[in-house]
């Protein structure tokens, strides 16, 4: 595919994000698709974030636990960008009507004190970078019609990155099992669905420094400050206007999120 083609994507993705809007499956446009080619379109849908005054401020990891992979049919990690305009407050009431078609998940987000340069990285270089961890909601949300996406097409739509939401009490990484730890995710009040760490590459830590060497052979750092959602522990959560999701994860705490008005499709 060439360039022009890439940033025809890519352009096409951001005023779907505008428009609060879809496009129809990369994947049939062109079924030929590589993976190469979609992570340039993402960058190009990213390049049109940052020019209307956005800016990078972490990175996400999706398609990781089986949950996930079995709902979107999709069985192969994934990381996209997070912006400023992605993130919310613990307990933040969220406008459906900024949105297209979300789903949430639950996870754990990560938060540098150092830069994390791959190849090479360990799992215990993942912790001794990490300043922090608190469990988060991310709002997945993709400008694909009724999420047909294959691989390509969620990479291409930054690994359909919507929003996220951070807890507010911060564990060390060095003092958690962050494998074992286990996770309850509430909705309105009643059990949803339970998950643990191991659910995510076999550690969240794992899927981090998975990430940190897959950036690293493209020349990508993670830098001291970024945040890094580690990916899902929970199922994909459908949410409309009046719903409330808690998630607490054993010896870390909770963070809440709360829905109200309507989501374009």
């Amino acid at each position: 595919m060439d360039i022009n083609r890439i940033q025809q994507f890519g352009d096409k993705l951001y005023e779907a994000f505008v428009a609060r809007s879809t496009i129809a499956p990369l994947t049939e446009q062109v079924p030929d698709i590589t993976l190469e080619e979609a992570y340039a379109i993402q960058l190009r849908y990213i390049e049109r974030r940052l020019q209307a005054g956005e800016t990078i401020v972490g990175k996400k990891i999706g398609v990781t636990s089986k949950a996930v992979q079995q709902f979107l049919g999709v069985y192969q990690p994934d990381f996209g960008q997070l912006t400023s305009n992605m993130v919310f407050a613990n307990g933040a009431d969220i406008d459906l009507g900024g949105l297209i078609q979300p789903k949430a998940e639950a996870e754990l987000a990560f938060v540098l004190k150092e830069d994390l340069n791959g190849p090479g990285i360990t799992a215990m270089d993942v912790i001794r970078a990490t300043d922090y961890v608190v469990p988060c909601f991310e709002i997945v949300d993709s400008r694909i019609t009724d999420w047909k996406i294959k691989i390509q097409d969620t990479v291409a739509d930054n690994a359909s990155c919507g929003v996220y939401v951070l807890g507010d009490e911060r564990g060390d990484p060095r003092k958690l099992d962050l494998t074992l730890a286990g996770m309850v995710l509430e909705k309105n009040g009643e059990l949803y669905s339970t998950g643990v760490g191991a659910a995510v590459q076999g550690s969240p830590v794992n899927a981090v420094a998975w990430l940190a060497n897959t950036l690293g052979t493209l020349g990508i750092p993670f830098k001291a400050g970024e945040v890094i959602l580690s990916g899902s522990q929970s199922q994909l959560v459908p949410v409309k206007d009046g719903d409330e999701l808690v998630c607490t994860i054993g010896g870390l705490g909770s963070c809440r999120v709360s829905f109200s008005g309507r989501s374009a499709v």
